[in-house]
């Protein structure tokens, strides 16, 4: 338990259960803002449970822990009662008032993240669903906004693309964002964020157990949430599946935008995004098992996604 710090420990105990107590600290691996720890609690009577404890420790992170601890601690709050299946919160330090670093305690759901290739016809379908649901919950208070850091000037055109393909990607970001209807948006859904329960002799009776890190939780179009993952999905299994789960989530019953142009918009804004984050978010899914991932294999995998969405738009 050496690897958080005593004072974190500290608060962590006081707000378990009576007779209860950490028995093991165990890191989790994935994230890209915050470290993650599993805590197994056990009381007198030999009975354990497992929490989850989020700390940002980067100094940039750090900076931003307040607001995205806030955003996760309300999100969670709203979310229980709901069919979107999320942790508990359980307590939270936005502000390392009690703890070493900004910290939010939580549940522990069961299921695992699962971003291979086999099972995914099984999976994008559910993914969709889900993404429907949270779509669907209409919370007494919105929460903030939604953002979009990446401007024209920021987007990082992958070696060897089509200088042009990327100049038009460009171009279709340098005007105002369309307005949409304001739905409840996770910000962050993609499979790493997704829990499956899969049972070890295949994937078709996979199911989703929960959804996890709501710390960018905003309110903005449907569009935004579909975008994200659909281009992590390009990255992570190839272009054909971004296209495919936005059919997907239209099948499930969501709404996208009526205009051809702002939905092109949307996805494109998005690959745009992860063209200045790329060796970052190829990282975590290395070391959950898909070593073939390195960053220029996913940097040319978002060229061709961009590039399949510039074509398709004419």
């Amino acid at each position: 338990m050496s690897a958080v710090h005593p004072s974190t420990l500290a608060w962590v105990s006081r707000h378990l259960g009576a007779g209860e107590r950490i028995v093991s600290v165990e890191a989790l691996h994935g994230g890209i803002t915050a470290e993650m720890r599993r805590l197994t609690v056990g009381d007198r009577d030999g009975v354990s449970r497992e929490l989850v404890l989020r700390s940002f420790v980067d100094p940039y992170y750090v900076a931003q822990a307040e607001d995205a601890l806030d955003r996760e601690a309300r999100a969670l709050t709203l979310l229980t009662g709901t069919e979107v299946a999320a942790p508990r919160m359980v307590a939270v330090d936005p502000t390392a008032v009690h703890c070493a670093y900004p910290s939010l305690l939580m549940t522990r759901l069961a299921g695992r993240p699962v971003i291979g290739d086999a099972g995914l016809e099984t999976r994008v379908p559910l993914l969709a669903r889900q993404l429907a649901a949270i779509h669907a919950v209409r919370p007494a208070e919105r929460p903030p906004k939604y953002e979009t850091l990446t401007t024209p000037d920021t987007v990082v055109t992958p070696h060897d693309a089509d200088a042009a393909v990327w100049a038009a990607a460009i171009d279709v970001i340098r005007g105002p964002a369309p307005s949409g209807e304001g739905l409840f948006l996770h910000r962050d859904f993609q499979p790493g964020n997704v829990l499956f329960d899969v049972s070890p002799t295949g994937q078709s009776d996979a199911r989703i157990t929960g959804v996890v890190d709501w710390a960018q939780a905003s309110w903005g179009p449907a569009d935004l949430d579909v975008a994200h993952c659909s281009t992590a999905l390009a990255m992570l299994h190839g272009p054909a599946w971004g296209t495919r789960f936005a059919e997907a989530y239209v099948e499930a019953g969501g709404v996208l935008a009526s205009s051809p142009d702002e939905r092109l918009y949307w996805r494109v804004r998005d690959a745009l995004a992860f063209s200045e984050e790329v060796g970052a978010v190829a990282r975590p899914w290395r070391e959950a098992g898909r070593t073939e991932l390195t960053t220029p294999v996913v940097e040319r995998r978002l060229d061709a996604y961009v590039t399949a969405l510039m074509h398709a738009s004419g």
